[in-house]
């Protein structure tokens, strides 16, 4: 039983993976993926955080792959981590969005900053800069989850699909 709710859950975390790569190619903001901390969002909902990291890995593994830098990995992989934490401690998608919020926002950002000194070439200013981009990007992205999760609740739909991932 436990192989076949792992298999649910991989397939469920590659579903994922792809609709945010879809969504961050098809709907452009520029120096923007709000939709990677949505996807997040609903992923660390559905899945838990180490589910919702992996689908932000491979969404970011890809989108660099299709020419963005290492930002997209980064950036994204944080915020699952910090928002499956608080939301396994407290039950609170509110505080699951924030987590999203501050870990890609904040964390993510100030992870990307040596490697975009490193590796791009990025002029070597202070580690916060890269805060006032990533943040936008994650308030929206966060939000717009957790409205998800919120208008789903009221129908009973989100906590279905939690409960035939997780069965």
């Amino acid at each position: 039983m436990k192989k076949r709710s792992s298999l649910k859950k991989m397939m469920a975390t590659a579903i994922l993976a792809a609709l945010a790569y879809v969504l961050n190619t098809a709907v452009v903001f520029p120096a923007m993926a709000p939709f990677q901390h949505f996807v997040n969002v609903l992923a660390v909902y559905l899945l838990g955080p180490w589910y919702g990291m992996v689908a932000a890995l491979i969404c970011g593994s890809l989108r660099m792959l299709s020419g963005r830098t290492i930002m997209a990995i980064t950036g994204g992989i944080i915020g699952p981590l910090l928002a499956g934490y608080l939301y396994r401690k407290t039950k609170n998608v509110y505080l699951l969005a924030i987590g999203e919020m501050v870990g890609s926002g904040i964390l993510g950002a100030l992870l990307s900053y040596p490697f975009m000194v490193t590796f791009y070439g990025m002029n070597a200013g202070n580690w916060a800069q890269l805060i006032p981009f990533f943040l936008p990007s994650a308030a929206v992205g966060s939000l717009l989850g957790l409205l998800t999760i919120l208008l789903t609740k009221k129908n009973g739909l989100i906590d279905r699909m939690k409960a035939k991932i997780n069965s």
